[in-house]
Formats: C-alpha cells, sequence, structure tokens
C-alpha cells in the first residue's frame, strides 16, 4: 500500500459519537486534517451510556476535555448489588479507587457537544451533520466515501477512512456485509432518564445500584448533579415499543423503593433497544478501520462498550499518529486489528457478559467469586484499590510499536 506523503495525509471519520469525535479531535490537535461525517442532522440524545471510567478518562484527558467534564460532571461515590426487594448484596465505595480512577458520569448529550466544540475549534477539522455515506472504495493510494449531502452527492477521499457509525454501521457493512459475528441476546432492555428523589429516603446510599433479578435486571444510577437517574431494566424480547411503554410503570413498581406511582417520578427519555455481543470479523481492511460499536457490540451493564470504544479510538489514534509521523508504517494498523480484536473477546465479552448473566442467577450468589471479591473489598482497602483500577485492562499501548527516535532528538 502506498505512503502518503505528511502534508497529503488526512483521515475521514464517519459517525459523530463520541468515540468518533474524540479520535477526530485527537487528531486535530496534531494538525492532521479530519472530517467528520455524520448522517443525522443533529447529535445523538438517546439514553445511551454516561459513566467514564479510567480509560475513557484518559482518552478525554488526552483531547483536553477532561477539565470540563470533571467540572459539569457528577461524581458517583460507589456501586451497590441487591436483590429486588432492595436488600444488600455488596457495595464498592468510589473512594477506594485510586482517584484517577473513579468513575464520573455526564450524559452523551452534554459530553458530545462538548467534544464538538473543542473539534470545531481546531483548524482543518470539520464536522459535517446531514452527510449519510452511501458508498465506499480505495484503490492503493486512497479511500473514499460517496455522500448525500444536503447539496447533493459527493465524494470525501482520505488516506484512510474510520467507520465510528455505531452497531448498524455502514462502513462495516460495505467491507463485510450483513456478516457480524456474535449473538444478540432474547431479552431486550429499555434505557430511561426519569427524576424520582426516593432513592436516599429508602437507603440506597451508593449512586449506582445493580439488582438481582432474571426478570427485570434492573440498574438504577445517579447521573447527574440534579438527581437525574438512568434506570435501565429488562424487557421480553418480543414486545413492541407501545407494549412496552404500557408495562413501564408497573415495571418500575416492581424495583423502585418505595414503589412509586406514575406521579411521583418524571421520565425524560424512554429508549428500548436489542442487545447483543458481536465483533466484526477484522477492524481494518486496507484503508477502512473500524472502532467502538461499529468494531463490536456488548450489552450495557458495567459500561464495557462505551470504555471498549474510548480505548479502541485512543489506540487507533496512536496507530495514525505514528504513520503521519513517520514513526511507524502501516502495519502497526494490522497490529491494531489483532490486539482491539483480542481485548473484545478476551476482556470486554467475557466481562460484559457475566455482568449480565450476574443479574439472572439469584442461587449463584454466595458461590460468585465477583461477589466474594466485593465483600473483602469492602474490608481489605489495599484490595479494593487494586482491584478498581481493573477496567484498565481494557488498554494497550500502541506506541511501543513505534521506531525509536534518532539519538539525540
Amino acid at each position: 500500500m502506498g505512503a502518503a506523503k505528511q502534508s497529503e495525509f488526512n483521515v475521514v471519520v464517519v459517525g459523530a459519537g463520541p468515540s468518533g469525535l474524540v479520535l477526530a479531535l485527537l487528531l486535530a490537535k496534531q494538525g492532521i486534517p479530519v472530517t467528520v461525517l455524520e448522517k443525522s442532522d443533529e447529535y445523538d440524545k438517546q439514553p445511551r451510556a454516561s459513566f467514564y471510567s479510567a480509560p475513557a478518562i484518559y482518552e478525554l484527558q488526552r483531547a483536553g476535555v477532561m477539565d470540563e467534564v470533571y467540572a459539569r460532571a457528577f461524581h458517583a461515590n460507589g456501586v451497590s448489588w441487591r436483590h429486588i426487594d432492595g436488600t444488600l448484596i455488596a457495595n464498592i465505595y468510589a473512594e477506594d479507587a485510586p482517584e484517577e480512577d473513579r468513575m464520573v458520569s455526564l450524559p452523551l448529550d452534554e459530553l458530545i457537544p462538548l467534544i464538538a466544540s473543542h473539534l470545531e475549534k481546531q483548524p482543518g477539522a470539520q464536522i459535517l451533520l446531514e452527510h449519510e455515506v452511501l458508498a465506499s472504495g480505495q484503490d492503493e493510494h486512497q479511500a473514499w466515501v460517496d455522500v448525500k449531502t444536503p447539496d447533493g452527492e459527493r465524494r470525501f477521499s482520505a488516506t484512510y477512512i474510520v467507520g465510528c457509525d455505531g452497531g448498524s454501521s455502514k462502513i462495516r457493512r460495505d467491507l463485510f456485509g450483513k456478516s457480524f459475528p456474535g449473538h444478540t441476546w432474547d431479552q431486550q432492555v429499555v434505557a430511561t432518564n426519569v427524576y424520582y428523589p426516593g432513592l436516599a429516603k429508602y437507603g440506597w446510599k451508593l449512586s449506582s445500584n445493580f439488582l438481582v433479578s432474571s426478570e427485570h435486571f434492573p440498574m438504577v444510577a445517579q447521573i447527574s448533579n440534579d438527581g437525574m437517574l438512568r434506570v435501565t431494566y429488562g424487557e421480553d424480547g418480543n414486545l413492541t415499543r407501545e407494549e412496552m411503554l404500557a408495562r413501564q410503570p408497573e415495571k418500575y413498581k416492581a424495583f423502585l423503593p418505595g414503589k412509586p406511582e406514575p406521579h411521583e417520578y418524571q421520565i425524560v427519555n424512554f429508549s428500548p433497544y436489542k442487545i447483543h455481543q458481536r465483533l466484526a470479523e477484522k477492524l481494518r481492511v486496507g484503508r477502512f478501520l473500524l472502532a467502538a460499536d461499529a468494531a463490536h457490540l456488548c450489552n450495557p451493564y458495567g459500561g464495557m462498550g462505551l470504555t471498549g470504544g474510548f480505548a479502541d479510538v485512543g489506540g487507533l489514534y496512536d496507530c495514525l499518529y505514528g504513520i503521519y509521523a513517520g514513526r511507524a508504517d502501516d502495519s502497526i494498523l494490522d497490529k491494531y486489528d489483532v490486539v482491539r480484536r483480542e481485548k473484545y473477546r478476551d476482556v470486554i465479552d467475557p466481562i460484559s457478559s457475566s455482568n449480565l448473566r450476574r443479574l439472572w442467577d439469584l442461587e449463584a450468589i454466595e458461590q460468585d467469586q465477583f461477589f466474594q471479591m466485593a465483600r473483602r473489598m469492602e474490608t481489605d482497602k489495599a484490595f479494593a484499590r487494586e482491584m478498581q483500577g481493573g477496567m484498565r485492562a481494557v488498554m494497550h499501548d500502541f506506541t511501543q510499536y513505534y521506531e525509536p527516535l534518532p539519538s539525540g532528538v
């Protein structure tokens, strides 16, 4: 594959979600021209993941936005696991983690515009909404996408094109058709944002709570400083949105403390979606690359999807910058493909799957190694500190593959 001169090097990112925008910002801050193409006319406002653990925080720091995130974010105080009646099983306290590993929460509909505002200030960077990829191709010298724009069809060419365009990625489908190996869970989940001031009143002292229930498997967590909660729960995979919406009040009564009636809370968002465990066949095909949900999917319990997505784009940035700066040849992108798929298979998929199954299996609580470790963490603070750094396992340092700088540089 022909190498691009630094003056000709540019990147197109398809998808203006959090991972795509972070990748674009990291590249733009190094002077690399980057264009973000987003088919929607606005940024995503659905109630998706909002908690950022150590790998995400690391990339947001490198992108230069973490100070603002910290200033706006809700700082979680820990996680509880409970029986469906609210009885406590185990706690993990945020204060036991190293300060740099403590989770913070900022809903994506606040984070995405924040990252975009920084990217818009970078020379050579642009975000183009209402730009839908229709087709794609490549040769030895460049890759391209044909795009429907408000002003007609247009071709965008780049040294590399990165698909960060979500679970239904057009870039991945162009590369592999319908193939997206893995499975879809029989259950689906409903993610809601809601104001309900009942948690502390009923003794739920930690800000995030998982409840063991094969029927509901809820997650209840405060995600903003004004008290907004993310309440996610399981539903029958065959129900329609209308059927799930009709069942929502009874669902809340089944697991929220105080068994509230609808007039006692205010729902802001209601978003059902299927949950999957899937990994693309390859994350690199020539000049096309995949990252985040376009590359792999997992269920939302534990935040491994968002965490893995940020780890993807952080690693991909290091690879692309290494090529741009002459510190690596394009074979480093083959390492990206191999390593990031290994991280999914060895870390993201098994941990996220266990996080979900753990909420279904009431009988296995006493034997579950995770709960045994969580109980030990409550009294063994050194062990707690060690364990809470575990999310860093999704990360990988691709700069180790750079060529060494000449002596004296």
